[in-house]
């Protein structure tokens, strides 16, 4: 320590930056290309839009025919779609939600939203690790459920913010202070209702609590408020995320939270909150042992938040392989491994690598917004199929929580 200082002065002396000041420059520089880029892609007059669905999709979607939905429009029990130069026709998803009440009218299973006791689905995607494709899969999973019909919200935890970006939200422009779920679990006289903080995203059926840096702040106060001689003994900090949650229990069907890459105290209190829990898993012997590390810290944890009250009654708990590549033999072998150790906790369906989800997210869009006329169509239909099966299989265990049976 006796040498730093007279180093530190001859470097301010001959101009060098410290390196504090070499990062945050590098952070203000990324920052404005970043926002340069999004006017570019979404001028700030403009609002992000989801594309329109062909009648084929929205059909599907709905789970009629196409020749029936045209039926619908020519009769004019339905809404209008708009007509494109080609004269197909092409649907809003707000237009195909309205077809599906309008329908419902005389099958109720056309709209799948919940029923008298079934209890909301808080769905908490984690991982220890980053570049497990957590992000990515909990934005699928929304979008996915929000196409049929579901009422959601999107809950980003990450202080990164990806989930936030994905729906066009730059976190340090478009998200102010208390405007993240830290406003409505925070421990002083700021605290607000979360619905508040609710954003309305332009996929209709789906909104979103974004995220920032200011997350991190949870992480600073908790262990402040643990120390509190005079706190109140039943204000548990494991439960203020559940407490937020329950406020808008009748606005929604299901809640996607995309928990930290770190196992802190806000990923304890979205495991608290959840009523089910999705373990992303990279097949990668690295990512494997990682993920062990994970088990065994939030085992220990978990049962020390469950001997406190903490509520640990899952629905289920399921592990999902990510960006799987079926070519590649050493993934497989750990696939394999994986299923013989942990059985039906492990998702049948898994989320294949696909050049199509990736150029996606090049204009920060995931593959069910991405037209499949802007890519390679067979590379499309193979990744929406992909993404389907995984969504679909956790749409039955939501499913077979409410007592349903599967679609």
């Amino acid at each position: 320590m006796a040498m730093a200082s007279p180093n530190i002065a001859a470097r301010e002396e001959l101009g060098i930056p410290s390196m504090d000041q070499i990062i945050a420059g590098d952070a203000q520089i990324l920052s404005s290309q970043l926002q340069a880029l999004r006017e570019k892609l979404f001028p700030p007059e403009a609002k992000k839009q989801l594309r329109r669905f062909s009648s084929g999709e929205a059909a599907k979607l709905i789970g009629v025919t196409d020749s029936y939905l045209r039926h619908l429009s020519t009769t004019g029990e339905g809404t209008e779609p708009e007509k494109t130069a080609g004269g197909r026709r092409a649907y809003t998803l707000e237009q195909i939600h309205y077809l599906r009440q309008h329908l419902a009218k005389a099958k109720a299973s056309y709209m799948p939203t919940r029923v008298g006791r079934e209890h909301l689905q808080i769905i908490a995607v984690t991982n220890f690790k980053g570049g497990s494709g957590k992000t990515t899969t909990a934005a699928h999973l929304a979008q996915y459920f929000a196409l049929r019909g579901y009422r959601v919200l999107a809950v980003d935890l990450d202080p990164q913010a990806s989930l936030s970006a994905l729906f066009g939200y730059q976190p340090e422009f478009d998200v102010a202070e208390n405007q993240t779920l830290y406003g409505a679990i925070r421990y002083d006289s700021a605290l607000r209702p979360l619905g508040e903080i609710v954003r309305q995203t332009y996929f209709t059926g789906l909104d979103l609590v974004p995220a920032n840096l200011e997350l991190h702040e949870f992480e600073h106060d908790t262990p402040k408020f643990l120390a509190d001689s005079e706190r109140d003994p039943t204000d548990l900090f494991f439960a203020r995320v559940a407490s937020a949650l329950r406020s808008v229990d009748d606005q929604y069907d299901l809640i996607v939270i995309d928990c930290p890459p770190q196992l802190g105290f806000l990923t304890l209190s979205a495991l608290c909150a959840a009523t089910s829990v999705l373990i992303t898993v990279h097949p990668q012997m690295l990512d494997i042992a990682s993920m062990n590390q994970f088990l065994a810290m939030a085992a220990d944890l978990l049962s020390v938040v469950r001997e406190a009250g903490g509520n640990l009654d899952y629905d289920w708990i399921r592990y999902l392989f990510t960006r799987y590549e079926p070519n590649d033999g050493p993934q497989a072998q750990i696939v394999a491994f994986l299923r013989n150790l942990f059985g039906e906790r492990v998702l049948t369906a898994m989320m294949v690598k696909s050049t199509a989800v990736s150029d996606a997210g090049l204009s920060k869009q995931t593959i069910y917004e991405a037209g499949r006329e802007t890519m390679n169509r067979q590379t499309y239909d193979r990744a929406v199929e992909a993404m389907d099966d995984v969504n679909r299989e956790i749409e039955r265990l939501v499913r077979q929580a409410w007592g349903r049976s599967t679609p």
